[in-house]
């Protein structure tokens, strides 16, 4: 059945298997480890009980109400023409199988990782009344276990579909790629609105109109901002990473297929990525034991960075003895040279520095310690308009250097091949593959920010005297650094899923080839491609726009509910009664749940109406459009955001008056606009971009056929092209509607 593995191809496939399922274990023994360190036995665990009570309710009915979806998505899969070689499994049960087993990776990565951080919480809470150095370990190694489930999952996913269907296992992954991309979606957008509506309406009422601290427990929204903590950065954050580290598998190993066949090379082009990806499952856990301080004074961001780089280190020592004992005697089929061995780890190499990059240039624009944070805070001495111009120019500025460090990633992985043809395209997978390489190092950082967030607040909100004034100190310091951390795996999230939506438009124009069709030309000054490409640059504006609208929505019923049970609950004022927690946690939920739809029918069937109604030729320039305009926008949204946020924390810890200040009132207000932005729409438009994308992949053969222009652009109406474009604009029409309308009060 199939092309034969050779003997070496065998063995890597094995060497796959084994350290994906390693990855997993060793998040299994990490969530033992943390578990066994003890929790605060007091009022801190109730309150972390509650919180993870809260997000486990929220995410179970979120995966309840979009089952549904994945259920009709599954079927039409199942419809769906595509190319069915002899001999082989069936191909549409297989991309079917794939779709479930990607949206329950994703989801399982996202909910088991974040039960374990709403666990690790309360113990990094204990652990700060010891030492600095036990508490940064247990928040980041306990962040490390849904990193290592996505490195293992992601990895474990690919193999499987190349053992089954060998040369066609990218019909299949396409199908594996689309469920993880689906679930990330949804936890991110949903999961941004329940956490922008806590953390808004928490902000405004608490910190500017009652004058009283972040954490507050008289405060009703407290607990539900740090439910949506979890939900939205562990959750979130998790599933997104795991989609694009599945992506761009996807990509690399379509891109591998046609520039190195395997009925001339083996399967070399397609196992190099997967075994890139095992390399990086080891180095991440050895950079996993980098992390820890060299003496109470060292920063956590310094050990952080240090397990970082020792895990880059590692790695690229891996991938320059894989290339050279198992790259050699390849070519290209564009110019017939021999491609040199060292050109392959040298692309891996460029993603790693991309990472790096992006880590540098979001710690510069969002650090408390660098120049543009403190501008800010130097202008919230003027008010919050000031204040929030500052934030907006940063977030602009930083987009630009972030394409730049994008564009030199994708021309140095493209230059070293020599050519343009698709061994250079291979090489911009490659530098994905590399970019999300340690990708352990990269969810663990991010996972730790919740988790030093969360413990911070139980401290706040404890009333009895557990905590030390020490112990308050060094978790508002890891609290301040995972903000940082945050806004790195952000940009590193938005980076990446740049890298693997051009890997992936590649692959779209490549496909047909492989199909045994013609490869897809893109001429932009065909008017109907130029079309495409206007209308995927305003998609991404639109997909913003309701996304930010949603969290205004349900931050007005938080603040309003806020608001009332401040003046109806008798002596909540004096500390002496508890607010409703519960209620605000179910305005969060239900605000959530509902806003959901109209974005999930905007990133689905808005490139299908393209396709359908201009050709698949315009449905390319739609890609295009769509994936310079959301990478410039996730970037301005994300660092503004992480920009205005820290800007507040540095006014907290002091300048300029402290808490309760002018000064600080207009910071709050900054970074209650920064919220939606930096947590919600900015980093929502990751998974809207390879959506599309794998929308554009898996339709393309029936777009080809329906479509009412056909590819010499001339009106070539079908009666199924006519009917699939009148549903298509009646359900986009339904969403814009339903984004519109006002959902009733939870009073």
């Amino acid at each position: 059945m199939g092309i034969e593995l050779t003997v070496l191809d065998s063995r890597f496939t094995l060497m796959i298997v084994i350290i994906a399922i390693a990855g997993l274990i060793y998040a299994v023994l990490l969530a033992r480890q943390t578990m066994k360190h003890p929790t605060t036995g007091g009022d801190a665990d109730r309150i972390s009980d509650a919180i993870r009570t809260g997000s486990n309710s929220y995410l179970r009915k979120q995966l309840t109400s979009i089952g549904v979806m994945v259920a009709i998505l599954a079927a039409i899969l199942m419809m769906l023409p595509t190319h069915q070689p002899e001999g082989f499994p069936s191909i549409r049960i297989g991309r079917m199988l794939a779709f479930l087993m990607g949206a329950g990776f994703s989801a399982t990565v996202g909910y088991a990782g974040m039960n374990i951080a709403t666990r690790a919480n309360v113990r990094v809470a204990a652990a700060a009344n010891k030492s600095f150095g036990e508490a940064l370990k247990i928040a980041y190694r306990g962040g490390t276990v849904a990193g290592m489930l996505t490195d293992g999952l992601g990895l474990l996913g690919g193999i499987i579909a190349f053992i089954i269907f060998r040369e066609w296992a990218f019909e299949v992954l396409l199908g594996f790629g689309f469920g993880g991309t689906l679930i990330a979606l949804f936890y991110r957008v949903g999961g941004g609105i329940f956490t922008k509506a806590a953390d808004v309406g928490a902000d405004l009422v608490g910190k500017v109109e009652k004058g009283i601290p972040e954490d507050d427990p008289r405060n009703a929204a407290v607990v539900a901002d740090l439910v949506g903590d979890n939900v939205g950065d562990c959750a979130g954050m998790a599933s997104d990473i795991f989609e694009s580290y599945e992506i761009t598998e996807v990509a690399a190993m379509i891109l591998g297929l046609a520039a190195f066949p395997p009925a001339i090379y083996g399967f070399k082009g397609v196992l190099f990525p997967l075994m890139v990806r095992a390399i990086g499952v080891l180095s991440s856990i050895i950079g996993t034991y980098a992390v820890r301080l060299r003496g109470e004074r060292e920063s956590a961001m310094k050990a952080i960075n240090r397990g970082y780089t020792t895990s880059a280190l590692a790695s690229i020592v891996g991938f320059f003895i894989l290339s050279f004992f198992y790259m050699q005697g390849l070519t290209d089929l564009n110019t017939g040279l021999a491609v040199v061995w060292w050109k392959f780890p040298i692309a891996v190499m460029a993603g790693i520095g991309l990472a790096i990059s992006t880590n540098f240039l979001t710690e510069h624009f969002t650090s408390t310690e660098s120049e543009p944070v403190k501008g800010m805070s130097k202008a919230c001495q003027t008010g919050a308009a000031t204040n929030i111009l500052e934030g907006i120019a940063v977030g602009y500025e930083s987009s630009v250097w972030a394409v730049i460090s994008i564009a030199v990633a994708i021309f140095v992985s493209v230059i070293i091949f020599g050519s343009l043809g698709v061994t250079a395209f291979y090489g911009v997978a490659l530098c994905g593959i590399g970019q999300l390489t340690l990708t352990g190092n990269n969810v663990a950082m991010d996972t730790f920010g919740p988790i030093a967030d969360n413990a911070q607040g139980l401290a706040e909100m404890s009333k009895d005297d557990y905590f030390t004034p020490q112990a308050k100190n060094v978790l508002a310091d890891m609290d301040s650094v995972g903000n940082t951390t945050k806004a790195v795996t952000k940009g590193i999230a938005i980076a990446s899923a740049v890298i693997a939506a051009v890997s992936l438009f590649r692959s779209y124009i490549e496909l047909p080839l492989l199909l045994g069709g013609e490869l897809l030309v893109l001429d932009l000054s065909s008017p109907l491609i130029f079309i495409g490409l206007l209308v995927g640059g305003a998609v991404p504006l639109l997909f913003a726009s309701i996304s930010i609208k949603a969290v205004g929505k349900a931050a007005a019923k938080m603040i309003r509910e806020v608001r009332r049970q401040f003046a109806e609950i008798p002596g909540l004022w004096e500390g002496t009664a508890d607010p409703d927690y519960e209620r605000c946690v179910s305005i969060s939920t239900r605000a959530a749940q509902k806003e959901l739809l109209p974005l999930g029918i905007l990133a689905i069937a808005t490139p299908l109406l393209v396709g359908f109604l201009l050709s698949s030729a315009a449905l390319g320039g739609f890609l295009g459009g769509a994936i310079i305009v959301s990478q410039l926008l996730a970037v301005f949204m994300t660092i503004s955001g992480g920009a205005l946020d820290n800007a507040k924390k540095s006014i907290e810890d002091g300048l300029y008056g402290g808490k309760g200040s002018d000064a600080h009132k207009a910071a709050v207000v900054g970074d209650t606009v920064g919220d939606p932005l930096k947590d919600t729409a900015g980093p929502a438009l990751n998974p809207m971009m390879k959506v599309i994308n794998l929308i554009a992949l898996l339709v393309g053969p029936l777009i080809l056929q329906v479509s009412l222009i056909d590819e010499s652009l001339l009106f070539n109406p079908t009666p199924l092209g006519i009917a699939i474009v009148i549903a298509l604009t009646a359900v986009i029409a339904f969403a814009m509607w339903y984004s519109k309308r006002e959902t009733e009060d939870i009073i």
